[in-house]
């Protein structure tokens, strides 16, 4: 059927056709585990859940921005069971399916209309309702640091059209927008969420969960939503702990103090591995550990002396051994299984001669050690820190290692006022297709461009790539684009890792998220003890 504009409506039900689906390949991602995307679950023992049981989820972060959704701490409320979005991206099925939204229909070449899920309240009694959902996503849009996935450069306007119906405006015709609905930045809370100077998701969510309380920095706990649109929600309750130290989030999972432990260190791996009562469940995932360097100031803003790093990197060697084999060397900014990276891709190889020669051609003298941040929630960085200074040394660069927590360094690090900083960044994590990733870190207006680097040409590449709706070709351009990444040694890939998670033998019904942001859902259960 033609719109009033005359643009024949493209619709969306239980599936996205091709050429709007921006992932299809992803079941293609690296091949350490064999459980790709999907992620995977412990085998099923026969165990009865008990629906008085309550939960411990052991996670990496803790939220920051007061609960803002626009933040990072969607993802708290996300996987905590409290945040939904209008979509939602299954991994295993390499498609955005409908969530609060039944279905969605693009109006007209800048127009996508998402209908609302019937039937569905706010944890606070409320009706959710398009005008509801629409003031939900302009508080997002609106926001003085917007999400990422969701910002005024690619959507222009939201409003509700009707009782069930919120148009999704953009400046310029953009096929992704279904995936960027899928975001946890666009979770939708109840307009009471609002009324306060600082957001209150507490009882103002549709998930399966409510929070209740929260400990400063250090826990969130959930009672059961009784009322939950998706059917019976098999636990009483849960409290997601924020544990920063990935040893401890092992030793608590292997102890039984914690039923889930996210994110474990390989360091752990092997003790876990051995342990009774716990599974250990890998996923691939797009996820590369970067050592990112500030190509805004000098020495770093020389081409030769960032290629100078890289050759003095000895890849391998530190996947064998601070990783202990559980992560490849990287071939640049994606894995040489992803469906967009360069067929030509290979890891990097040391030579510290050839990097004392760029040393040279950049006229880099070391008058003083350039510092490299280590965040502590990694802790494996400690490691590959002090590996990659040894590697350096030998080429006459001299490093010292500051250990920080992320939320303390991204300040600094995003004015620019860092050397190098190590961190990594799951490629799929704005949204499930790697336009995201592409802008925020690598365009000259990236609001998450932590190696503040800038170069037209990649971003008229980034340009085509958000209004090539062909899926195929948009992939060419990501590649393309990935090339001159790895041409300027922007930042030094240093291997991809998997997401890896500890559970417990009497957790029931988990699957495993490798993009973060899904762990209690209505289904997640506990057998009796």
């Amino acid at each position: 059927m033609p719109t009033r504009s005359g643009v024949p409506s493209r619709r969306f039900l239980l599936r996205t056709p091709s050429r709007y689906t921006a992932a299809l390949g992803l079941a293609a991602l690296l091949t350490l585990s064999g459980c790709g995307l999907s992620g995977g679950q412990p085998a099923s023992t026969g165990k009865v859940a008990d629906t008085n049981q309550r939960i411990v989820v052991d996670n990496f972060r803790a939220p920051v921005a007061n609960w803002a959704p626009e933040s990072d701490a969607a993802y708290i409320l996300s996987l905590s069971g409290c945040l939904e979005t209008l979509t939602k991206y299954d991994s295993a099925q390499g498609k955005v399916v409908p969530f609060l939204a039944t279905e969605w229909k693009q109006a007209s070449p800048l127009e996508w209309d998402f209908t609302i899920r019937e039937g569905v309240k706010f944890q606070d009694g409320t009706d959710l309702t398009a005008e509801a959902v629409a003031a939900s996503l302009n508080h997002v849009l609106k926001a003085k640091v917007p999400a990422r996935a969701f910002s005024p450069s690619v959507v222009s306007a939201v409003q509700a059209r009707d009782a069930k119906t919120v148009r999704v405006t953009t400046p310029v015709e953009n096929p992704l927008v279904p995936f960027r609905l899928a975001s946890v930045n666009t979770g939708v809370l109840a307009p009471a969420a609002y009324a306060g100077a600082t957001v209150n998701p507490f009882g103002h969510c549709t998930g399966p969960f409510t929070p209740v309380s929260e400990k400063a920095k250090q826990s969130l706990t959930l009672d059961r939503n009784e009322n939950y649109w998706g059917g019976d929600v098999q636990l009483a309750g849960a409290e997601v702990r924020f544990i920063t130290n990935g040893a401890t989030r092992a030793a608590q999972v292997q102890t039984g103090e914690a039923d889930i432990s996210l994110s474990i260190p390989a360091s752990a791996l092997s003790s876990l591995e051995n342990a009774p009562e716990v599974s250990v469940l890998k996923a691939d995932s797009p996820r590369t550990a970067t050592l990112y360097m500030n190509n805004g100031r000098a020495p770093f803003n020389n081409v030769d002396f960032r290629k100078a790093l890289r050759s003095a990197l000895d890849l391998e060697a530190l996947a064998a051994s601070v990783y202990e084999g559980a992560a490849l060397p990287a071939a640049g900014p994606y894995a040489p299984s992803e469906p967009w990276a360069s067929s030509n891709a290979s890891s990097p190889k040391q030579n510290a001669e050839e990097a004392k020669r760029l040393l040279a051609d950049a006229g880099y003298t070391a008058d003083k050690p350039l510092e490299i941040i280590a965040i502590v929630e990694r802790a494996e960085f400690a490691d590959v820190a002090t590996v990659i200074q040894d590697n350096l040394k030998n080429i006459g660069v001299p490093v010292a290692i500051q250990a920080k927590e992320y939320a303390s360094a991204e300040p600094d690090v995003l004015a620019g006022n860092y050397d190098m900083i190590l961190s990594q960044r799951n490629r799929l994590i704005d949204i499930a297709d790697p336009i995201g990733f592409l802008t925020a870190d690598y365009t000259c207006k990236g609001t998450y461009n932590l190696s503040h680097f800038c170069n037209e040409e990649f971003d008229a590449i980034i340009t085509e790539a958000a209004r090539t709706s062909n899926t195929e070709e948009r992939y060419k351009l990501y590649s393309k684009a990935g090339q001159l990444l790895d041409d300027q040694a922007v930042n030094l890939w240093l291997v991809n890792e998997q997401a890896t998670d500890a559970v417990r033998s009497n957790v029931m019904s988990y699957v495993q998220d490798p993009l973060s942001r899904y762990v209690l859902t209505a289904q997640t259960a506990k057998s009796g003890s």
